[in-house]
C-alpha cells in the first residue's frame, strides 16, 4: 500500500536555548512514524525552524505534542528576536510530499487547528491554502503589529482567531498565537551583504519582492505615501514573482541579510532569486557575499541551480549530480557563514538515509576512486584496443592481394600468392598493434617527464623518479 506524506515545518519562538529546543524536539521524535529531518536554530532571529515528515494522523499528533510542549516551556512576554512573530510555536504549516492532495492536506491543517485552539487554549489563525478568508491566506495580514499587537487585536470582530480563545488572558499572554496552514514548498533563503545597514538591505529586498514598495510623491524615502481610492497605499511590484522578502542585521554574523521565503520554486528557483539580488545589490553599490539556506531544499532546485551556473560560464552540464551541487553551493556561497552539509539539507538525501544497499545502488551511486596504479592501467587498455582493432581491420588492408614479381595479382594467378599475401597480411597486423603501442609508451613517459620537471612547491614531498618507483607503478 503507498503511503500518503506530509511535511511539517514548525518555526519556535526559541533560537538560544537549546535545552528547550530539545524538549520540543524530543516529543517529535516520540511519535511512531515520524521521522524528524532537520532542527535548524538561529540566535540573532531567537527562532528555530524544525522539519519532519510522516503520514498524516502521525504527523499531525507529532505537531500538537511539539506545540504542546513549546507553550510550557516558552513565555513569550520574555521574548526578543530580529524575525517577526507572534507566538511561541509562531507558524506550524502542512506541506503535501506524496500520494496527498492540497484539499486533503487542506482538512489535516484546519484539524490541527481545532484541536490546539480547543484543547490547548491557544488563539490560532489558519492562513495560506488552509484559510478560512482571503484576506488571511497572507501570513504578514494574520502576524501584522506581531506579538506587542495582540492584546488589541484579537478582541476585534475583524481579527478574532479561527479557533481558540479571543480574549487576551494570562495563558495567551505567555503563549501568544499560533498560525497553523496548508502550503507548497516553501525554500527560506538568505542573501549576505557587505553592509551593516537594516536600511540599504530593506532598500534592496523592497526591489525585488513581489509586494514591492510604497509609492510615495517626490521623494521615494521621505516623500509622501500615495493612495488608491479606497485610501490603501498604491504599491511599486517588486520583479521576483513569489518571493516574500525583508532586510535586518544579524549581529551573530556582524553583516546585514535579505531575508526571502520562495513560496513556489518553480516561478523564481534560488539561483534566479540569488543573481536578482546580486543585480540590485550592485546597482546600490553592495556586494553580495554569500548566502544561507534555512531548513531543508529539494535536490531538483539545487541541480537546477548547478546547471544554470554552469551554463552561465559556458561548460558543459553532463556532470554527476554531487559535481552539480558542489558547484551551486560554491556560486551562492552557502558555506560562507556557516558549512553546508548536502546529506543534512537536501530533503531527498535525508529521507533516503546515509546508507544504501549495495543492490540497491545504480551505476551512479558507486565510488569512482581511482587505482594507485591508474596510469599503467590506462596505458594497458590503450594498448588491448589496438590489439583488437589490429586483429579485426588488418586483414582488410588495401594492399592484402598484393601484387608479385610478375605482375599479377598474389593468391589469384601465382601459386606462392596465398602464402605471401598470408605473411603480408601478419605483418600489417603486426604493424597496427606495435605503431599505436608505441606511441601509447611514448605518451606516458614523455607525461611523466613533463609531471617531473614541474615547479615543486615548498613543503611539497618531491615526486619520485620513475627507476625509484615500486615495478607495479613503472611502464613496462
Amino acid at each position: 500500500m503507498i503511503k500518503k506524506l506530509i511535511e511539517c515545518v514548525p518555526n519556535f519562538s526559541e533560537g538560544r536555548d537549546m535545552n528547550v529546543i530539545k524538549q520540543i524536539t524530543d516529543e517529535i521524535e516520540k511519535t511512531e512514524g515520524v521521522k524528524l529531518l532537520d532542527v535548524d536554530p538561529g540566535a540573532a532571529t531567537n527562532r528555530t525552524v524544525v522539519t519532519f515528515v510522516g503520514t498524516p494522523d502521525e504527523v499531525i499528533e507529532a505537531a500538537y505534542q511539539a506545540v504542546k510542549k513549546a507553550a510550557e516551556v516558552i513565555d513569550m512576554r520574555h521574548h526578543k528576536g530580529e524575525h517577526p512573530r507572534f507566538g511561541a510555536t509562531d507558524v506550524c504549516p502542512l506541506v503535501p510530499v506524496a500520494n496527498i492532495t492540497m484539499e486533503e492536506t487542506v482538512e489535516y491543517a484546519r484539524k490541527l487547528a481545532k484541536r490546539i485552539g480547543e484543547e490547548l487554549g491557544i488563539p490560532v489563525y489558519c492562513y495560506e491554502n488552509a484559510a478560512f478568508t482571503e484576506v488571511r491566506r497572507n501570513l504578514a495580514n494574520c502576524r501584522a503589529g506581531e506579538y506587542e499587537a495582540l492584546p488589541e487585536r484579537i478582541v476585534t470582530e475583524e481579527w478574532k482567531p479561527d479557533f481558540g480563545t479571543n480574549e487576551f488572558t494570562e495563558q495567551v499572554a505567555r503563549t501568544g498565537v499560533t498560525a497553523v496552514g496548508a502550503r507548497d514548498f516553501l525554500v527560506a533563503f538568505n542573501v549576505n551583504l557587505n553592509t551593516t545597514s537594516t536600511r540599504r538591505a530593506n532598500a534592496i529586498a523592497f526591489d525585488v519582492r513581489e509586494r514591492g514598495r510604497v509609492k510615495r510623491e517626490g521623494d521615494p524615502i521621505t516623500g509622501k505615501i500615495v493612495k488608491d481610492e479606497n485610501g490603501n497605499p498604491v504599491m511599486i511590484p517588486g520583479t521576483l514573482k513569489a518571493v516574500k522578502a525583508i532586510g535586518w542585521f544579524i549581529e551573530e554574523y556582524g553583516v546585514a541579510q535579505i531575508s526571502m521565503n520562495l513560496t513556489n520554486i518553480s516561478i523564481t528557483p534560488v539561483h534566479i532569486a540569488f543573481d536578482e539580488v546580486c543585480k540590485k545589490a550592485d546597482a546600490r553599490g553592495i556586494r553580495v557575499t554569500g548566502s544561507e539556506l534555512v531548513g531543508l531544499i529539494p535536490l531538483k532546485a539545487m541541480l537546477d541551480a548547478g546547471k544554470y551556473f554552469l551554463r552561465k560560464q559556458k561548460r558543459s552540464v553532463g556532470v554527476d549530480n554531487d559535481e552539480l551541487i558542489k558547484i551551486a553551493s560554491k556560486s551562492m556561497g552557502l558555506d560562507d557563514l556557516k558549512p553546508f552539509n548536502p546529506k543534512e539539507k537536501i530533503i531527498e538525501y535525508i529521507l533516503e538515509g546515509d546508507e544504501k544497499k549495495l543492490v540497491d545502488m545504480t551505476v551512479k551511486d558507486l565510488p569512482m576512486k581511482r587505482h594507485p596504479n591508474h596510469r599503467h592501467r590506462v596505458a594497458v587498455q590503450l594498448q588491448l584496443r589496438w590489439v583488437h582493432w589490429a586483429f579485426r581491420w588488418g586483414p582488410w588492408w588495401p594492399t592484402c592481394h598484393p601484387t608479385n614479381a610478375a605482375g599479377t595479382t598474389a593468391g589469384k594467378s601465382s601459386p606462392n600468392g596465398p602464402k605471401k599475401a598470408s605473411i603480408l597480411r601478419m605483418n600489417y597486423c603486426i604493424w597496427w598493434m606495435k605503431t599505436p603501442m608505441l606511441s601509447t609508451r611514448l605518451w606516458m613517459r614523455s607525461d611523466c617527464r613533463k609531471r617531473q620537471k614541474k615547479k615543486k612547491k615548498p613543503g611539497n614531498k618531491p615526486l619520485r623518479k620513475p627507476q625509484n618507483m615500486p615495478w607495479k607503478y613503472r611502464l613496462r
